[in-house]
């Protein structure tokens, strides 16, 4: 019997050990990529990128999926990329920003940009382009900002 307590005791120590040593690795840690060359988040508010996502690229074109031209996005609304999970908006004039589509009531992707909401077909939620703070339904928090870079006239996504 004691044998087997022994065995139970030392399994339950390896296992604590192997959590704590994943406990010590930093969120979003992948192993294969220092967090100094992680990419650098949206600057808060501006959905323009703070930094940059990694070394510049050979061909001298920037990073990142091209969503659209400013030209699409109209100043007072804006446009859902519904395949990219992303919703860009111009609130006033050369102000672009960018955020989930997925709306944090119950996870429907927004359908339209109107009167100066991003709007979500599912229970009514509404968010204001601006900052896509709830402005109705039942959503409990703003859409998460997305990172987005503007360059000339063409919108990427980063």
């Amino acid at each position: 019997m004691e044998a087997r307590r022994r065995t139970v005791l030392a399994a339950g120590a390896a296992a604590g050990a192997a959590a704590l040593v994943a406990g010590c690795s930093e969120y979003g840690d992948d192993g294969g990529t220092p967090a100094s060359e992680q990419p650098t988040p949206t600057a808060p508010g501006t959905g323009t990128s703070t930094g940059t996502s990694g070394p510049p690229e050979s061909s001298g074109t920037p990073a990142g999926e091209e969503l659209a031209k400013t030209s699409e996005i109209p100043v007072g609304g804006g446009k859902v990329f519904a395949e990219q999970k992303v919703v860009v908006t111009q609130s006033a004039a050369g102000d672009f920003k960018a955020f989930s589509a997925i709306c944090t009531h119950a996870g429907c992707t927004v359908n339209k940009v109107a009167d100066g909401t991003i709007d979500c077909p599912c229970h009514g939620s509404k968010y204001a382009i601006a900052d896509a703070a709830v402005v109705g339904g039942p959503a409990p928090r703003p859409l998460p900002p997305k990172q987005i870079t503007v360059a000339g006239d063409t919108i990427r996504l980063t």
